[in-house]
């Protein structure tokens, strides 16, 4: 009596040899091996996560294609899902990895509404194991035919002794028959199928074990919680959370959600599963704050996202002066644990700190905090503790750069004298870059201050484009890119920066509500999807001003008229010292017949001009919504003498359509540069 084992490999979720054959794909100095979903430089392995490497494996294989982000989604996550940042962090990092090819073109091209198509010339190096392959040009291939190949060998054990593979036929182990058929007479054979069943059980005991010890390659750092009695310090917890995502976001092979992802859960008790599975994450990291006096206690938990359970726990018990060494602590410790190999170049990039001095850094997170609400006073608040920040440390270049943003957020949002301000944002950029000239926030500053401030378009491109090359993965970077963009009538370029800004930090209420309305006044035919965008915006954050005053104008454009009237008076409510929406407010008024009450706003706007700085921009749109070309264009003369930060907005402003057949329009037009 003889015995069919018969065994199906296909039963079994895990690979019990690797396969004789497998692609290795070749372009310019990159090899992207499709077995081991290991990308090479040369000889020298670049970390990426398994999802990055598939990303690239899809967009390889279907090159000269435009892929959208549907495809590719589906194709990657074929059994989840997951949010589209997901898949937009994973391509940052392959545009940061792979940079150009070598006629100048982007390996990962983005076509704006489409999708993402991968150029470059890539070779096919067929290899056997041991053996080493030889290049040829690439042929025809079944798009994604490595993906799934790869898909079933990446949970292979190469700590394992290899074991020569039996013929297959139809995902069956054939067993010869005749002579070489195995006998229960046999002796041999009882050792044979021992042998098979052994080596099963110990692969399946690996498999279970491993997979319950999975690498993590992507993770949720979830605000931590102040617990520390004392609203007041609730920059500290905001901060500490904000500069261990920073950190760890400098690591190629590991996927951290973005600050606008994770703050949207701030205050709520959210399971790590729930929030693992609505961003994609394999792991969601807590952490507790208190402060007594001098003494601070954090408390940090790993939980599998998958699970719930917990993977790792620590206390850390510090003096406050030395909670920059315990912001270093719990990023080295958490690094260890999720067992990322790191580059020598990125274990130099986590090591650096901005400033040794805890005190410094403390009132560094303090003003950054302040700063971003965007209202006057909190302006102010948030510009003084930077300034205390540099009287510690005078080499805080970060520091330095928070300040040129404060000065200029009060030209901007606090509209205060740009002759008093913009040149103090001006030297403190510089003093940013002298300090650090890598430092990409510098440059960022120093440009968008050159183009409010002396309408240098050249030069303040230069540095706009030196801070997206200094960090490819800076949503500000490519904000203020896009910004100057749009102003310089480059409108399909800018929309693409924006749209870039907003993978990278896609809860950001700021660049959502920008963004949103920018859209419209590029296709002015499509009101609806910028209402819904704004809708979704104002739900990230009610009680910003911006948000609100966007919304105001998306909602006169479609004529629905009260619920313009009610975003721009909320505005107003929200930031009572800007007076952008007075100005969108007028324009509902006269859109729905109300001019006498629209005067009595300009009245105001014009009494007020007489006591403090009100831009001459915004009088100048009032008086164009009112149809006086004459007094329009007075103000705007106004605006350039006083260098009107806003005047910037000339070329694009589309409430100024009236003016530009005027020869008066069209000379002060060439005079602000365009």
């Amino acid at each position: 009596m003889s015995l069919d084992l018969n065994l199906i490999y296909s039963d079994f979720n895990f690979t019990m040899v690797k396969p004789c054959h497998y692609k290795i794909y070749e372009f310019e100095k990159f090899r992207l091996d499709t077995v081991h979903l290991m990308l090479y430089c040369g000889s020298e392995e670049i970390p990426l996560a398994p999802k990055a490497v598939e990303t690239l494996l899809v967009l390889v294989e279907r090159r000269g294609e435009i892929l959208s982000k549907d495809e590719l989604m589906e194709t990657i996550w074929t059994d989840s899902i997951v949010e589209e940042s997901n898949l937009a962090k994973y391509l940052h990092v392959l545009r940061n990895t792979l940079g150009n090819s070598q006629d100048g073109k982007p390996f990962i091209e983005t076509f704006r509404r489409r999708g993402y198509r991968f150029n470059g010339d890539v070779r096919l190096v067929p290899a056997r194991n041991g053996e080493n392959g030889t290049s040829d040009s690439l042929s025809v291939i079944k798009p994604a035919e490595s993906l799934h190949l790869a898909a079933d060998v990446s949970r292979s054990f190469p700590d394992l002794p290899e074991i020569a593979s039996p013929p297959l036929q139809n995902g069956r182990m054939e067993i010869p028959s005749g002579s070489q058929r195995w006998s229960w007479s046999s002796e041999g054979s009882w050792f044979a199928v021992a042998g098979v069943i052994a080596a099963v059980a110990v692969l399946a005991f690996t498999y279970s074990y491993f997979m319950g010890h999975r690498q993590i390659d992507s993770i949720a750092v979830m605000p931590f919680v102040n617990e520390s009695g004392d609203a007041e310090i609730e920059y500290l917890s905001d901060g500490m959370t904000e500069t261990l995502i920073e950190s760890l976001s400098k690591i190629p092979s590991l996927g951290v959600q973005a600050r606008s992802s994770i703050f949207r859960y701030k205050g709520k008790d959210t399971d790590a599963r729930t929030v693992a599975s609505e961003l994609g994450v394999q792991a969601v990291l807590y952490g507790r704050v208190a402060q007594r006096g001098d003494d601070l206690t954090f408390n940090a938990e790993l939980v599998d996202g998958k699970t719930g359970n917990r993977l790792w726990a620590q206390t850390y018990n510090r003096r406050t002066s030395n909670l920059i060494a315990l912001q270093g602590d719990v990023a080295r410790d958490l690094v260890s644990k999720l067992s990322i190999k790191l580059s020598g170049f990125t274990e130099q990039k986590l090591a650096k700190n901005y400033t040794e001095n805890a005190e410094a850094y403390r009132l560094f997170i303090k003003g950054r905090f302040s700063i971003r609400k965007l209202t006057l006073p909190e302006i102010k608040t948030g510009i003084s503790y930077m300034e205390r920040a540099i009287d510690i440390d005078p080499s805080y270049a970060l520091a330095y750069a928070g300040i040129s943003e404060g000065y200029r957020a009060l030209a901007m949002a606090g509209e205060m004298p740009p002759g008093e301000v913009l040149p103090k944002a001006k030297a403190a950029a510089q003093k940013a870059v002298e300090i650090d000239d890598m430092l990409a926030e510098g440059h960022s500053v120093l440009g968008f201050t050159i183009f409010f401030q002396e309408w240098n378009w050249p030069e303040a491109e230069k540095h706009l484009l030196r801070a997206l090359e200094l960090d490819p993965n800076s949503s500000t970077a490519h904000f203020s890119y896009g910004h100057f963009l749009g102003t310089m009538g480059r409108r399909e370029e800018a929309l693409a920066e924006f749209d870039r800004a907003r993978e990278l930090e896609p809860y950001d209420p700021f660049i959502n509500a920008f963004g949103a309305g920018f859209r419209l006044n590029l296709n002015p035919g499509q009101p609806e999807e910028a209402v819904n965008r704004i809708r979704a915006t104002i739900d990230l954050d009610r009680n910003f001003y911006f948000s609100h005053m966007i919304a105001g104008g998306i909602y006169r454009v479609r004529k629905m008229n009260d619920e313009s009237l009610a975003e721009y008076r909320l505005a107003k409510s929200l930031s009572p010292d800007q007076t952008w929406s007075d100005v969108g407010l007028i324009g509902t008024l006269i859109q729905i017949g109300k001019a006498d009450e629209a005067r009595a706003i300009l009245k105001q706007m014009l009494d007020r001009s007489k006591t403090r700085f009100v831009p001459p921009f915004n009088i100048a749109l009032v008086y164009a919504h009112l149809g006086e070309t004459d007094k329009a264009l007075e103000w705007l003369e106004r605006g350039y003498q006083q260098r009107d930060p806003k005047m910037t907005f000339l070329k694009g402003e589309p409430r100024l359509k009236n003016l530009r057949d005027d020869p008066r329009f069209q000379d002060l037009m060439q005079r602000v540069g365009f």
